[in-house]
């Protein structure tokens, strides 16, 4: 129990074997569960020696991950659960939620934590070159293959490996890692000997592996293999009492970079932050304190220093309507209807055309919005007065008016 809720706390209480973790204010009827729940654990005693005898003095509070929300407090819980085991954990979460820093965080209080840790991003090699990468080659392997190199899996022995983006993974590849995994041993190219390796394999990936499972883009099996110890990351968007201290970690550390003393966010500011959407999540958030800071002369950054968002989520919007395919749907219903009415007789095509698509928009806009005009035009991006003519000459009935 502590009101210092870091994540070297958890960390370090749940290495030492502590059942829980709990952090001030609490429920009273919570705490007599978890007690409840502790006492019944009976090899308690017998964890609590065996988790500080694998603690040895590996602690590395490099890897610091920044929040105070619930998810990430069972993060700092299940980071210290792993400490001692050595099987492989795959990370999910969209890009920017901080994937990495947890590797490093799960391989910093492991026992390997005097050992390598090695970062590869499958997505930003190269195909036909990742498994020479990954498994090494002889001399003479191939073309250019000029000296025997290392791969990888050699460079991370008794250390972890990273493999970030694992969803991007050939196929074929793919067969050979599930064979790693299994035999504990590799393969360099151009070479029929093996030579065993002791890593431990830490995967991420924004992606669904179930879906690219289903999809036969990503083999069962390793999917199995790889899934043994799962940790999903919530966006930011769905923790917004993390930006607050995220926000003050980041100042600090531009500080430091900038050599300046720290700047801090007014009241209104951090507000405008914490509702954010956050689309890059912790990766966009620091960029965005960080282009503030250089470009803010005050000490302290205001609502407009962070004008720029809007321009960007504007942007994002118009590209992702783009995405949902609307304009080849159109087109298709277009195509139907003008195959329908090819043999009768029309003069106003363009009219007509452009009233049957404004009037159901203009329906279904309000509706939306509760038939709040005001918040329909302006999503419209046209004038209330505008609208108001439009509805008329469009005769939209306005029965659930509620404004």
């Amino acid at each position: 129990m502590t009101a210092q809720d870091t994540m070297s706390n958890a960390i370090d209480a749940m290495k030492k074997g502590a059942y829980d973790y709990v952090a001030k204010p609490f429920e009273l009827e919570e705490l007599s569960i978890l007690v409840s729940r502790a006492i019944k654990a009976r090899q308690l005693k017998e964890e609590v020696k065996q988790l500080r005898e694998g603690m040895g003095s590996n602690y590395d509070r490099e890897a610091k991950i920044i929040g105070v929300s619930k998810a990430v407090r069972e993060l700092y819980k299940t980071i210290g659960k792993l400490a001692t085991s050595q099987e492989s954990v795959l990370i999910t979460g969209e890009s920017g939620t901080g994937k990495e820093l947890v590797t490093r965080a799960i391989h910093q209080n492991s026992e390997r934590a005097k050992q390598k840790f090695i970062a590869v991003n499958c997505a930003a090699i190269p195909k036909d070159l990742l498994e020479s990468e990954l498994f090494g080659y002889r001399k003479g392997a191939f073309t250019g293959a000029d000296e025997n190199r290392s791969g990888f899996f050699e460079m991370a022995h008794r250390g972890s490996l990273f493999l970030d983006e694992i969803g991007d993974m050939p196929l074929g590849l793919q067969g050979k890692l599930l064979r790693v995994l299994q035999e504990k041993e590799i393969q360099r190219l151009g070479s029929r000997e093996t030579q065993k390796v002791d890593v431990r394999i830490l995967a991420a990936t924004n992606q669904s592996l179930e879906n690219l499972v289903k999809e036969k883009k990503f083999r069962e099996d390793l999917f199995f293999r790889l899934n043994v110890i799962p940790i999903h990351l919530l966006p930011l968007r769905e923790r917004p009492e993390d930006i607050p201290p995220l926000c003050e970690h980041f100042l600090n550390r531009i500080a430091v970079d900038m050599k300046n003393p720290p700047k801090t966010l007014t009241k209104k500011a951090l507000q405008y932050l914490q509702k954010f959407p956050w689309p890059g999540n912790i990766r966009q958030l620091e960029n965005t304190l960080k282009r503030a800071a250089i470009l803010s002369r005050h000490e302290y950054l205001e609502v407009k220093d962070f004008s720029h968002l809007l321009e960007e989520q504007s942007e994002r919007s118009e590209q992702n309507l783009s995405e949902l395919g609307l304009e080849e749907m159109i087109e298709a219903k277009l195509q139907d209807f003008l195959d329908k009415t090819k043999t009768l007789p029309m003069h106003d095509l363009y009219q007509t055309i452009i009233t049957m698509a404004e009037r159901p928009l203009l329906k279904l806009v309000l509706k939306q919005n509760r038939y709040n005009q005001i918040q329909t035009a302006k999503i419209l991006g046209i004038n209330r007065n505008t609208l108001r003519k439009k509805i008329n000459e469009l005769k939209i009935p306005l029965k659930e008016k509620l404004f």
